[in-house]
């Protein structure tokens, strides 16, 4: 394993502080996978990701026609079904199993593989991309759930269908102008996602640097040769500190020459506490995430419209897109401004900056993000799972199939989402601790550090607690 060397902390004017030094022990190795022939098999064979590509793109297709050809009625549209219904609550429990192993199967980098070999330039992806690529994820993530609000995107079968028409047309863009999965790294904001919730995940692939330092075949791992291609999303495993921007392709493994290239298991969110160059903007996904998953749980209640109610009584205002702009605004801006409290706070303990906290401390909430957004789409998935069975029958059948479409009862469905929550709230107090232990040396500024965060992370968890316990309206 390579020795990690992390800066030293400074104080406000950039000089190191000479007592304190972080802890530099490497990350543990996990069980290489690659020991196991099937499993080796599988990443090495040539069939591989492609023959997973194709059943994902007819199931794609399947989805992107019955959203635009299929039943108006959200009720009764299979494409509505299994696109929020059954994939969306299920594609972040993958992400945490398996990193971004959805991205090798995605039908998406696929179309892009298939327009860059076909009409592709390869330009290379422009600066602005690379620097500021994560905001315009942020951007767009936001700007997507308020477009569902707003236009009722979810609940109409033709708005999905525009989105995915809309995303499609992004994808083809891209993959004509740009190298690689220029798209799927720096403007997806499934990427960003999926990237954020990564580092939770419980597999890693990573290069061995010993045998990478004696390597005679010029980054092949990374370049790709005559018979595979290069990396996807621009990752040279022998810097990998992360698994952010590996979506599990295998194409390193196959091109390597020397078998350097392992796939671990790991402990959930470990990758957490070894991050070399926290960055402020992967930090505000996370939060913005959960502001997003926030305003979700609220506008399902059945209260909200009480709400809506009361502000309209109270103000005049009518403007259901006034409102919820002005909601959505709060609802995101609240884990943003309690993370910066929480680091001015550790700040003055630390020595370190706000600005440095706010980004290094972002990646200690992202297990109770994650928990918060688990529990929110189980919600979907229990309490309409059912509606999948009967809207993809229908398309069998001359007449409807109809039926009661929870597969839990609600009690179950709230011990659940609560039992996440509790693995979210103690994760990310863990984490927290062991980002501060490999931090600082001493128990105070340990302390003082981590104490704000703790205390925001109860908050939030609470509040997610709360909405759990009230009833909420269904998708379909």
């Amino acid at each position: 394993m390579p020795t990690i060397t992390l800066p030293a902390p400074t104080v406000r004017d950039g000089s190191v502080d000479p007592d304190e030094t972080p802890d530099t022990t490497p990350a543990p190795v996990g069980r290489n996978l690659m020991t196991n022939r099937f499993v080796a098999g599988v990443l090495r064979s040539r069939w591989y990701p492609g023959v997973l590509q194709v059943p994902v793109a007819g199931v794609f297709g399947l989805v992107a026609f019955q959203l635009l050809a299929g039943p108006d009625a959200a009720h009764d549209n299979a494409g509505t079904a299994l696109m929020w219904v059954l994939w969306w609550p299920l594609i972040p429990i993958v992400f945490v199993l398996l990193g971004r192993f959805w991205c090798a199967v995605c039908p998406f980098g696929a179309i892009s593989d298939f327009v860059q070999k076909w009409v592709g330039v390869n330009r290379p992806v422009p600066v602005f991309l690379k620097r500021y690529g994560i905001w315009i994820i942020d951007a767009s993530f936001l700007l997507i759930t308020w477009a569902d609000h707003v236009w009722g995107v979810v609940e109409s079968p033709w708005g999905s269908g525009v989105l995915v028409l809309i995303l499609t047309t992004a994808v083809i863009a891209s993959g004509a102008l740009f190298q690689r999965r220029t798209f799927c790294r720096y403007l997806c904001f499934l990427g960003g996602m999926s990237g954020n919730y990564a580092r939770v995940g419980m597999v890693e692939l990573r290069a061995d640097s010993e045998i990478c330092r004696t390597c005679k075949a010029k980054a092949v791992c990374y370049n790709g040769n005559d018979k595979v291609a290069g990396c996807p999303l621009f990752t040279f495993p022998r810097t990998m500190e992360d698994s952010a921007n590996c979506n599990l392709c295998a194409n390193c493994i196959k091109s390597c020459p020397n078998d350097a290239i392992a796939v671990r298991l790991r402990k959930p969110t470990s990758e957490l506490w070894f991050i070399n160059k926290p960055k402020i903007e992967e930090s505000y996904l996370a939060m913005a995430i959960m502001g997003i998953v926030l305003i979700q749980n609220i506008t399902m209640l059945e209260v909200w419209n009480d709400v809506l109610t009361w502000i309209e009584t109270t103000t005049g205002i009518t403007s259901y897109p006034v409102i919820f702009t002005v909601a959505f605004a709060l609802a995101v801006t609240l884990p943003v401004g309690l993370l910066a409290l929480a680091s001015r706070a550790a700040a003055g303990t630390n020595l370190e900056t706000t600005r440095q906290n706010f980004a290094r401390f972002g990646y200690a909430l992202i297990p109770l993000d994650v928990a918060g957004h688990l529990a929110h789409n189980l919600f979907h998935l229990l309490a309409e799972g059912g509606s999948v069975y009967y809207t993809v029958a229908g398309l069998f059948g001359d007449a409807p199939v109809v039926g009661d479409p929870a597969l839990v009862g609600a009690g179950t469905i709230q011990a659940l989402q609560f039992a996440l929550l509790a693995l979210g709230v103690a994760a990310s107090l863990y984490t927290a601790g062991r980002i501060a232990r490999r931090r600082y040396r001493t128990a105070a500024r340990r302390r003082g550090t981590v104490v704000p965060y703790a205390v925001i992370i109860a908050l939030l968890g609470a509040v997610n607690v709360y909405f759990f316990l009230l009833p909420m309206a269904h998708r379909m």
